[in-house]
């Protein structure tokens, strides 16, 4: 290691040790031409450096410091005669006896310390000083914390951490999906998944009872504050289970969490209102609740039960799933479902899917799933998908089906989205590292580019002139 200690944790119990710091500096101050003070700055905190005459006069070079120039010293830890309360370390200052430019930093675009000027298209342009600033430094370590903390409750409940596939088949589920052309199989794509939902269902098949994931999901939709083309979900299954255990889990777990990391007492159970309920009372399926409480400070956790099964595609003019097709129905609209004769009787079936709200946020979704094959043929033929098409779609899952599948179901949240609630902020940017503007743009490498012509010859793919 190049230091021996980071700018962050040295104390006073540390007196007289000789030590290697690396960071950037904070600020350099000189009083007189007799000493400086030197703020030097790493992930860990700031630890103030100061250097003495005789290094001075030694080393040219020290007059051209300037802010965010990334150093290396060598000194003695000695307290300091007043205590900088605003600093962690505050109780020490190093006394330099070696020091070494490891990089130099020309004028910044950002503001990395003090007060930020640059607007939101110069910090993404310029996103590896953006996260250099404390506040956005402290936002990942609070993201982890709050990632740590689900991790270790779900592995506590015996819950596996499995990968799935980036590159899968196109399956319909609502948004568009991002494609990717073969160079193996002349006009033949992969998607990238909009989310795990075939590969968890098949993981239950599987038996492996509990599954859960840290899971990308890539979606070509139109953005907004609470949305990114990729993103972050906590997606997880489990086999032989109700509606309610589920949402019980999820509650204790989002209990433990916010008493590890905010320090939270989280009231639960959380209370419950239908999809119905929900749209009479509130006129929208995202209900804030704090309105009832008038407390815009609270954290006003909702179930949004029994969504609907099926809703109504105004422009094609046909019934299609409201959450995706492999939902199952209540028991009440299983029996009905074959005396449906009009799209009017499908809509008013109700599934077994349901929504976590946070002060008028969607949280996240899920719901039981079809585990019946012939229950799954029936709903695919009434979204007009014949057997055949059904089959090409999504035989895979329908033959896994026939291999002993156990009823299961799951719940997804958005990561990203949580954090933006827990942080009272409104769009979910700050918690991506690097995130894409509105329009789909990364403008700190320029994505998406024009690739060279042999690269789309390799795929098989012509450019239109239109």
């Amino acid at each position: 290691m190049l230091r021996t200690h980071t700018c962050g944790e040295l104390r006073k119990d540390d007196e007289n040790k000789e030590v290697i710091l690396c960071g950037w500096i904070n600020s350099v101050r000189k009083a007189g031409k007799n000493i400086m003070f030197i703020d030097l700055r790493d992930r860990y905190g700031i630890t103030q450096v100061i250097i003495l005459k005789d290094l001075i006069e030694k080393l040219d070079f020290l007059a051209d410091l300037k802010s965010e120039y990334v150093i290396k010293i060598k000194g003695d830890v000695q307290v300091k005669p007043k205590i900088n309360p605003n600093l962690e370390t505050g109780e020490i200052e190093v006394l330099t006896k070696e020091i070494e430019v490891l990089n130099k930093c020309k004028d910044l675009p950002v503001e990395v310390s003090g007060e930020l000027k640059a607007n939101e298209e110069t910090r993404l342009k310029y996103r590896y000083l953006d996260l250099r600033r404390k506040e956005m430094t402290d936002t990942f370590i609070f993201k982890q914390k709050v990632i740590s903390s689900i991790r270790k409750y779900l592995d506590s409940k015996k819950f596996l951490d499995v990968d799935t596939p980036m590159l899968c088949r196109s399956t319909p589920e609502g948004a568009r999906d991002f494609i990717v052309p073969s160079r193996i199989h002349k006009h033949m794509f992969y998607s990238l998944p909009q989310s795990p939902q075939v590969y968890k269902q098949s993981l239950m098949v599987a038996g492996f009872d509990r599954y859960y994931q840290l899971a990308k999901c890539l979606r070509d939709e139109d953005l907004r504050g609470d949305r990114q083309p990729e993103f972050t979900q906590l997606d997880l299954e489990m086999s032989f289970i109700t509606k309610e255990d589920i949402q019980e889990l999820f509650e204790d777990m989002l209990k433990v969490m916010f008493k590890e990391v905010l320090d939270v007492d989280l009231k639960t159970p959380f209370p419950h209102i239908s999809y119905k309920e929900s749209m009479e009372k509130y006129k929208c399926d995202k209900p804030d609740t704090r309105k009832d409480t008038n407390d815009p400070k609270e954290f006003a956790f909702v179930w949004v039960d029994n969504f609907p099964l099926f809703e109504m595609n105004e422009t094609e003019n046909r019934v299609v799933s409201a959450h995706h097709p492999f939902t199952q129905a209540t028991e009440d609209s299983w029996e009905k479902l074959d005396s449906c004769k009009t799209k009017e009787d499908y809509l008013k079936l109700d599934s077994e899917s349901f929504d976590l709200v946070l002060n008028g946020v969607e949280l996240g979704s899920g719901g039981i799933r079809i585990h019946d094959p012939l229950k799954q043929k029936n709903i695919f033929n009434i979204l007009g998908l014949s057997d055949k098409e059904a089959r090409n779609k999504f035989g895979f899952l329908l033959d896994a089906f026939t291999f002993g599948a156990p009823p299961h179901g799951g719940f997804a949240i958005g990561i990203d989205r949580l954090l933006m609630l827990l942080k009272g902020k409104d769009s979910i940017k700050d918690f991506i590292a690097f995130p894409k503007t509105k329009s789909g743009v990364s403008l700190m490498e320029n994505a998406p580019n024009e690739v060279f012509e042999k690269q789309l010859d390799d795929v098989h793919i012509a450019l239109s002139s239109k």
